[in-house]
């Protein structure tokens, strides 16, 4: 436990909070979109918060925490969804949001604070330069850029952009260190891989440089087929059609779309396959032409032609995509859950096929088309019907065998959510920047047992975890 009236003393200029409702709800990210994390993290919380509003507050928290020996959990706006801002080890939150300055907008890029809101900066952006963010989650209303830097991997924008951690998506970012006198780092070029998608495990990122791109008034367009291998190829040729800018892309099998898109329902026929994307006014022509080219296209909504009283409440088409996908699923069957999924290029269209006629409506396909590796390609989100974990890791063990990777967001670890493999820059950084290892305990399996095996099937447990909940 930590020794808060202690931490208090060596830190009497910064807000610190252990009242244990307050701490409890800081202690949580949407870490319950998966069952098998609410089971295993439901009952973890922190010991305090810390409130930081400067790079000088965070610099003297770290150094507190160091000197006691208290593990730090990062935390942004808590919109991730495989406990990345989970506690697992108690200690103290690390609150970032209070540092939700925009610094420098220039030609091309943007300088803010970790904790400045996504939406925010768009809204900053749009109104003194017009431009905006290359890419967001789809939580960008309440999402820090902080932290979805250190926990984000793409999203929207990713099929113009590709992902988060492709060169040229983040510029710089100012990092502190864990140490007896923590240090402040610039980080450019190949150095920032080793602190972007890290969940804060090896530094705390508290100012980001990233690189913004014009400004469109989006529109906002639903087109429905009968199949999802016509929806999923109509989507994947205007992901190719490079001369039509978009920011979103994606297909939701039939029933979804109109089970869960309530705003929109009226206008999506509930046996329809849909592709949903957003289009640059400059380009929308263009899309009407190649929908129009497409016999079983049906444009079933297009914001364009929709009177401004009729388009008031209702949502951004990226609000309907990647994890908002899952969200409004979620709201209509509690019972649902997701997997994150690639198709690899050039056999996409053939094993979304594959999988959608093995599973059926056990495990809805949901594709986010994206440019990966500079190629049109898409990842899954699909909405997976629970009834046993023996059962999902099943659906997950059938998915990579017929060559479809999964990003298992069933599992709190970076290897276990990402590559199964040690990433050997981000270790070293570790090593580095924070030699007790206390930055976000329990997420870094090489960190921690060094000897895993990947292969083994076995999931990591975390010995902290059950340290912190005696």
């Amino acid at each position: 436990m930590t020794d808060i009236p202690l931490l208090k003393s060596r830190l009497p200029g910064l807000r610190i909070e252990d009242h244990p409702t307050l701490v409890r709800q800081k202690s949580r990210d949407f870490f319950w979109y998966s069952p098998v994390l609410k089971r295993q993290l439901d009952h973890l919380t922190a010991d305090c918060v810390i409130f930081v509003r400067t790079i000088e507050d965070v610099v003297e928290a770290l150094a507190a925490c160091y000197a006691l020996g208290v593990p730090v959990t990062p935390r942004g706006a808590g919109t991730g969804n495989y406990g990345q801002a989970m506690p697992l080890a108690g200690g103290a939150i690390l609150d970032l949001s209070g540092m939700d300055k925009v610094l420098s907008i220039a030609p091309g890029r943007i300088v803010a604070e970790a904790g400045a809101v996504i939406a925010d900066i768009d809204r900053r952006c749009q109104a003194q330069s017009g431009q905006e963010l290359r890419l967001h989650p789809s939580t960008a209303k309440t999402a820090t850029i902080g932290g979805f830097v250190a926990g984000g991997s793409g999203g929207v924008g990713s099929i113009s952009w590709g992902g988060l951690r492709d060169f040229g998506n983040i510029i710089r970012l100012k990092v502190v260190t864990m140490e007896a006198e923590p240090r402040l780092l610039d980080l450019q070029g190949e150095d920032l891989h080793k602190v972007s998608h890290a969940y804060g495990t090896n530094g705390i990122i508290v100012e980001c440089e990233m690189p913004l791109a014009p400004a469109y008034d989006w529109i906002d367009v639903i087109v429905g087929f009968d199949t999802l291998g016509a929806a999923a190829a109509f989507a994947n040729n205007l992901g190719e059609a490079d001369g039509i800018l978009k920011k979103q892309l994606a297909v939701v099998a039939a029933p979804a779309a109109h089970d869960c898109f309530n705003r929109h329902r009226r206008w999506l026929p509930r046996d329809k396959h849909v592709a949903c994307a957003m289009v640059a006014p400059q380009g929308y022509d263009a899309f009407l032409t190649l929908a129009r080219r497409d016999k079983g296209a049906q444009l079933l909504f297009s914001s364009h032609d929709l009177p401004a009283p009729e388009r008031k409440g209702l949502p951004e088409i990226y609000e309907l995509g990647w994890n908002h996908t899952t969200l409004r699923a979620l709201k209509v069957d509690p019972a649902i859950t997701y997997l994150q999924t690639l198709y690899p290029f050039p056999n996409q269209l053939a094993l979304v096929d594959k999988l959608h006629a093995l599973f059926g409506d056990e495990v809805v396909a949901h594709l986010e088309f994206v440019r990966f590796d500079g190629r049109i390609t898409c990842f899954g989100l699909p909405l997976v019907r629970f009834t046993t974990e023996a059962r999902l890791d099943e659906i997950v063990r059938i998915h990579e065998e017929a060559g479809v990777p999964v990003f298992n967001p069933h599992r709190y670890t970076l290897e276990e959510g990402g590559m199964k493999q040690t990433d050997a820059a981000q270790l070293a950084f570790k090593r580095e920047a924070d030699p007790k290892g206390l930055l976000n305990p329990g997420k870094m399996i090489a960190w921690d047992d060094p000897g895993y095996d990947y292969a083994s099937g076995r999931t990591y447990l975390f010995k902290g975890m059950q340290q912190a909940a005696e």
